[in-house]
Formats: C-alpha cells, sequence, structure tokens
C-alpha cells in the first residue's frame, strides 16, 4: 500500500481522534486550559481560537499515528511472515507505539544519551516549583509551573513538571487539557496519560509502598522461545506465591522482533504473573506493540494467534481500553472466535524510562524506591547502602516514586555522594532511573548530578 493511497483512506482520522480528547461542559471554564493564572476566564473569542488551535493539534497528531503505522507496515511486509498484509488499525485517539518525539537524544540510548534530569532549565520557576512540590505544597508549584508556561518558549521542563504532578496526584482531566496546549506549542504528539500507582501504608524504612530489590527480566532481540529461560528467575515458585511479594520489572524496550513462539512464552508469562497477584513493573511495553502490530495481519486465519493474544494482554496491561476493543474485533474477525474480554488492571506501573538500547547488556535487579519518602529515612538509606555493596552498580528504580520531601532528599544525595566516593576506586557506578521531572529538578538543585547519573523520563 502506498503511502499516499493509506492517507487517502485515512483522511477521517482527525475527527475521530478530536472526539477522542475530553471536552468542558458547557457553560464551564476549565482553568487547566488557560495559560497563566489558572482563576483567569478568556474571552470567548479567544476561547474558540484555542479550540480551533487544539482541533488542528488533534489532527496533527493522528495524521502523525497514521504516517507512522504505515512506514512500519512497509518495513515488516519483507519480513518472512508470508504475504503482504494490512496491520490492524490503531485506535483513534492512543498514544502510537511507533511514534518518534522530535527530540533525538534518546536515539543514542540511555549510556550515551543526554542526561536529561541533570540539563538546566532557563525557567526560573523549575527550581521553585520543585522546592515547592518537595514541601507539600503541590497548588503553589503548580501556580508557579504555570504562571512560567508563556515564557517558557522551547523549553520543556515546566510542562514536564506539570504532566509529573498531575500523574502524581491523578489528575487526568486537567493532564489531557495541559496536554492539548502542549501539542498545539511543540507542534508535536502529547505524551500519554500514566498515573503513578497508589502508595501503600508507611513503611519502617522512611517511605509509603514497597521498597527494595525488584526482580528483573530483560528481553532483547529477537523474542522466541528462549525468552522462557530470561523469564524463569521471575516465574519461581516463591516469586509468584503472595500478591505481596516484591514487584517484578519486565524490560521490552530492546526487543526488535517476535516469533509466535516467543510471543506464547511471554504470554503465559504475564497471564501467570497476573493470576498470581503479583504486581507487574513494565518497561517499553509501548516499544513491544509497536513490534507487534506490523506483523498481525487481519483475516489470516492460518497464522498463529498468540501474537494477536499478546499484543491484546499488552494493551490490557497498559489499560487502553478503546485500542484494547478495536484490536478484539479485529482478532474476532480474523480467528472467527471470541476475544479476551477487558479487565482493568489492578496492580501494574509503567516505565517510561529509555530502557536499555538494543544489543545493550541486561541490567541487574534495581532497587525500587516507594512512592514517597519523607521524615526519618535513615531505614531506607541503609538498605541501599546494603544493597550496593557487593554489586558493580547501584541502580535505584524511581518509577513509583512520586515526591521525596527536602530533608530526606538532602540525606539521600548526602549518603549517595559518600557511596560514589567509596565507588571511585571499584569502578561501581551509581544511577537514578525513571525520575519523574519534579524530584529530578530538587536531586539536581541539591548536586547529585556531580557524582551520580540522573536519568528521567523521556515525554
Amino acid at each position: 500500500m502506498g503511502l499516499f493511497s493509506f492517507l487517502k483512506k485515512k483522511s477521517d482520522a482527525p475527527p475521530a481522534a478530536a472526539e477522542a480528547r475530553p471536552r468542558p461542559r458547557a457553560g464551564t471554564t476549565n482553568p487547566a486550559t488557560v495559560l497563566g493564572s489558572p482563576s483567569t476566564r478568556m474571552p470567548l473569542d479567544t476561547e474558540a481560537e484555542r479550540e480551533r488551535q487544539r482541533e488542528i493539534a488533534r489532527a496533527t497528531a493522528a495524521k502523525i499515528d497514521e504516517i507512522e503505522l504505515e512506514m512500519a507496515s512497509d518495513i515488516f511486509d519483507d519480513e518472512a511472515w508470508g504475504q503482504p498484509r494490512r496491520a490492524p488499525a490503531v485506535a483513534s485517539g492512543a498514544p502510537s507505539a511507533a511514534l518518534v518525539d522530535l527530540n533525538t537524544d534518546g536515539l543514542l540510548g540511555p549510556e550515551t544519551a543526554l542526561d536529561a534530569a541533570a540539563a538546566p532549565s532557563s525557567a526560573p520557576a523549575v527550581e521553585e516549583a520543585a522546592i515547592l512540590y518537595a514541601n507539600g505544597q503541590p497548588d503553589a508549584a503548580e501556580q508557579a509551573l504555570r504562571a512560567s508556561l508563556a515564557e517558557a518558549g522551547g523549553d520543556r521542563m515546566p510542562w514536564w513538571m506539570l504532566f509529573d504532578l498531575y500523574q502524581a496526584a491523578a489528575r487526568e482531566p486537567d493532564f489531557e487539557s495541559i496536554a492539548i496546549d502542549y501539542a498545539s506549542h511543540f507542534e508535536t504528539s502529547p505524551p500519554a496519560y500514566r498515573p503513578l500507582p497508589p502508595a501503600g501504608g508507611t513503611q519502617p524504612a522512611g517511605g509509603r509502598g514497597f521498597s527494595g530489590v525488584t526482580p528483573t527480566a530483560s528481553l532483547s532481540g529477537r523474542l522466541d522461545a528462549t525468552a522462557g529461560a530470561q523469564l524463569a528467575r521471575v516465574m519461581t515458585p516463591a516469586a509468584t506465591a503472595s500478591a505481596s511479594a516484591a514487584p517484578v520489572r519486565l524490560e521490552f524496550s530492546a526487543i526488535a522482533s517476535a516469533t509466535p513462539e516467543g510471543c506464547a512464552v511471554l504470554l503465559d508469562a504475564l497471564q501467570a504473573l497476573r493470576r498470581a497477584g503479583r504486581e507487574l513493573v513494565l518497561a517499553g511495553a509501548d516499544h513491544l506493540v509497536g513490534v507487534l502490530r506490523p506483523v498481525l495481519v487481519i483475516g489470516e486465519s492460518a497464522a498463529s494467534q498468540a501474537p494477536w493474544l499478546l499484543l491484546l494482554e499488552l494493551l490490557l496491561l497498559l489499560n487502553r481500553e478503546k485500542d484494547f476493543e478495536e484490536t478484539a474485533m479485529d482478532y474476532c474477525v480474523t480467528f472467527e472466535v471470541s476475544p479476551p474480554s477487558f479487565e482493568a488492571p489492578a496492580r501494574t506501573a509503567l516505565s517510561v524510562g529509555s530502557g536499555p538500547a538494543p544489543g545493550a547488556a541486561v541490567e541487574n535487579d534495581r532497587f525500587l524506591l516507594p512512592g514517597v519518602v519523607g521524615g526519618d529515612s535513615a531505614a531506607l538509606l541503609d538498605a541501599i547502602e546494603a544493597y550496593a555493596l557487593d554489586r558493580p552498580a547501584l541502580v535505584l528504580d524511581c518509577s513509583r516514586l512520586a515526591r521525596i520531601d527536602y530533608a530526606a532528599a538532602a540525606a539521600l544525595v548526602a549518603r549517595l555522594r559518600a557511596l560514589a566516593a567509596h565507588s571511585e576506586e571499584s569502578g561501581r557506578r551509581i544511577e537514578l532511573r525513571d525520575l519523574n521531572h519534579l524530584v529530578a529538578a530538587l536531586l539536581r538543585l541539591l548536586g547529585a548530578h556531580e557524582p551520580i547519573r540522573l536519568y528521567a523520563h523521556r515525554y
């Protein structure tokens, strides 16, 4: 299928994408859509113009998704999957797994990419908001960030900090509203809403929620039947015996291709972990969705069902219900069987960091930080130090860390700097991965970026 014929065929996609975005009720004004002071009410003609710009942004994002899906499909047509095919359509308004942001720093991989967390920001509100948020004043932090957007220009940091603030507080309408403004301002596809899982009860380690070593399975290269050996380390009876055990982290970012046999192995593992009530931390799930989509053929009933069922399982874990339902319909048409039903995931967290590059070395298990760190964090710091002593790398997983208060952050930086001083002789590296941008700005302000590598997640 040619690119231009594809665009002509999908010319009705932008309105569908527009309908997928929430709209304010008639007669109300959503303060989150107004740059500057949240209480400012805009004139009707200005608001109408803003809505027109938002429609353009939605249409642009949908068209980019369509173009890249077609490009990915053309690339995979030469693979050994059989005849030319038509890939299942991406649900309107769903974030495209193949979408590449115009910021190309992440293409270099985590070891060579610029340190996103340590990069300075020209917006003075960044440090102010980081301190306010750390001190338990999210409303004041939000107001400072929103007031800075008009003068931020091409600096994306205030926007990213607002995205993280809204996700930590589970404020999806505010996130979606400002995501539209972001897409219009930077002329790029907006990020998808991914709330942080709620923190649990207070732990003796100085944080709320689980903290400690997370069993990790990193899949790379070709996903085939040999994936069972990598998954076995998180599938032991001890690992699945209790729903209160440590979360399991699965890395998909380095998968380049997939076979039906590999899809079946991974599908069985995901379903077994979910049935056992284990909490899953998924890294690169969107990437794997992008690998699977182009190799599926609607109407090819002789093909294996495993890639289809794995795609449906991933969409379920990603909580993308509309995309799930549309793919389930394609599955039903292809195999003439009833598709699985959608069940919102109860214990799944998403890691949105860049993850390992294809061919990169598999990382060791990470030390997962809790959702909130505050008060006396001495026990948590002692556990981190004990974890670091017998390992060549100290990797702290911050994918669940919503907030760390100022005192606890200062104590963490001091302990990590001391560990870094002892690590110079041994060559041990110290990294904080998947930081949200509010926490990353605070740690940079406290000097953590000098001996320690900070990696904020990317939008």
